[in-house]
């Protein structure tokens, strides 16, 4: 398999630690891509041109991440982490609220990277970490669970925190101490958290 993204993609680490819980991270050789290059062949694999997206042995062409994740799910025989029953939309539900923190985050740093300063919509920027700091403060008053075999929804959850601490020089942590601990404990216990951090 070949999976299109780059290294300071959340939702490409997403992706990356599902496969190494999996046991799949040799069966996947990682192409470099560059989605804002209009030459990128990520534009004829998915019209979107977004990553991650993943070829499979077959020549299909799967993405979004949370398909892909559902398919290397599938691949590794089902239900590992992706469960069925109530636990399946427990965790579903937390991939979804993460991977809301993850595009908030990733639309303020558009809003930064293209625009000049002058131009920058500060009402845009402040709508969307309005929605981080509310998903974060809803987070910190659960009891965030972090199984065994970490399921999806926790995958997600360490990858949108690890993206804040990436972009956003980790100002999340002071407000929110539970969340910091249960991080701490997920990067112990999943030793590809660490093998796909980026510093920049």
């Amino acid at each position: 398999m070949i999976l299109r993204s780059s290294p300071p993609s959340p939702f490409g680490r997403k992706v990356k630690i599902a496969a190494a819980i999996l046991g799949l991270s040799d069966k996947i050789e990682i192409v470099a891509t560059d989605t804002i290059d209009p030459s990128d062949s990520i534009r004829q694999q998915n019209p979107l041109g977004k990553i991650p997206a993943l070829i499979s042995d077959d020549g299909k062409v799967i993405y979004d991440s949370r398909v892909i994740v559902e398919y290397l799910d599938m691949v590794a025989g089902g239900g590992r982490i992706i469960p069925n029953g109530t636990a399946r939309l427990d965790t579903l539900v937390l991939q979804a609220l993460a991977d809301g923190i993850m595009d908030a985050g990733i639309l303020q740093m558009y809003e930064r990277r293209f625009r000049d300063e002058d131009r920058r919509e500060a009402k845009w920027i402040e709508h969307q970490q309005g929605k981080i700091d509310r998903a974060l403060n809803a987070l910190e008053k659960l009891d965030v669970p972090l199984h065994a075999t970490p399921l999806i929804g926790e995958i997600a959850l360490a990858c949108a925190l690890g993206y804040l601490d990436l972009r956003f020089e980790g100002n999340w942590r002071t407000k929110h101490p539970r969340l910091v601990a249960w991080l701490d404990r997920f990067a112990a216990a999943v030793p590809a958290f660490e093998k796909t951090r980026v510093t920049a």
